[in-house]
């Protein structure tokens, strides 16, 4: 009787491992492509709940969007963007770090309740404002080690999302063009068009602010193409997903304006 063979030899070892390699080599990108998809479906969805409570938050407030007005130095306090909503972060300034879940004002609009005093010295999570697609940014702006960078936006400044309090310049100094948000505090200005117009956003729409890159990549996934792009929530409530973030300052492109009107120059 012949002999039965009962193993494989080694090329049928090394055939069967390039099958699986090939294979798994094909299927990574792809579960990475699908993970990062659910991040920026998740994130949008955030992004969604905000606009609710924003909606109510300006019914409540005469059109004025969330802020907090500080002293920043100057003749008159000043909004600090940052503050809008979210929890306590870490920069020791502008108040950042000071206020928190208790007085960021847009916190009560989006279920936040019985908030932990900000005289305390606990941190309240607020993980409405924390995207899942926050990777934090190599350059913050703040050449104040160990703040120039992060690997989370929400825990420097306590929020994954920023208001359109300006548009992108090249001035590292200062703010060259206010928004939505008047420089002394105030209501919203009348919106040409609520359809393109940002409200809030994910922080990588100011990604090329001030002339610099600030690889705030949040949406590259497992690709290294570098891709920049941002979540939006636009004036009249509807969110657009991953547009793209051009780097040369422009506060209009085909996706969206950080401006109220076309021709605006800032406040009276």
């Amino acid at each position: 009787m012949p002999s039965t063979r009962t193993a494989f030899t080694l090329i049928e070892l090394l055939v069967v491992i390039a099958i699986i390699a090939l294979l798994i080599g094909i299927l990574l990108p792809a579960l990475g492509g699908a993970r990062l998809s659910a991040r920026v479906i998740s994130c949008g969805g955030r992004l969604q709940q905000i606009a609710v409570g924003t909606t109510q938050y300006l019914i409540d407030h005469n059109d004025a969007l969330p802020q907090v007005l500080v002293d920043a130095g100057g003749p008159e306090p000043t909004p600090i963007g940052s503050l809008f909503a979210g929890k306590k972060g870490q920069l020791p300034f502008l108040g950042i770090n000071e206020y928190g879940a208790e007085r960021r004002p847009l916190n009560s609009y989006v279920g936040v309740e019985d908030a932990i005093p900000d005289a305390s010295n606990r941190v309240q999570e607020v993980p409405a404002f924390e995207s899942p697609l926050d990777r934090g940014a190599d350059n913050t702006g703040v050449p104040l080690p160990p703040f120039d960078s992060t690997e989370s936006m929400y825990d420097l400044v306590g929020a994954s999302y920023t208001l359109n309090d300006h548009a992108p310049d090249t001035d590292p100094s200062r703010d060259v063009l206010p928004t939505l948000v008047p420089p002394t505090g105030g209501k919203m200005p009348v919106v040409a068009d609520t359809t393109k117009t940002v409200m809030i956003a994910t922080h990588t729409i100011y990604n090329y602010d001030d002339g610099g890159d600030r690889v705030m990549r949040w949406f590259r996934g497992t690709s290294l193409r570098g891709e920049v792009s941002g979540n939006v929530l636009f004036v009249d409530g509807h969110v657009g997903l991953r547009l793209d973030v051009p780097d040369d300052q422009s506060p209009t492109t085909n996706d969206y304006t950080f401006l109220p009107s076309p021709k605006w120059t800032g406040f009276n």
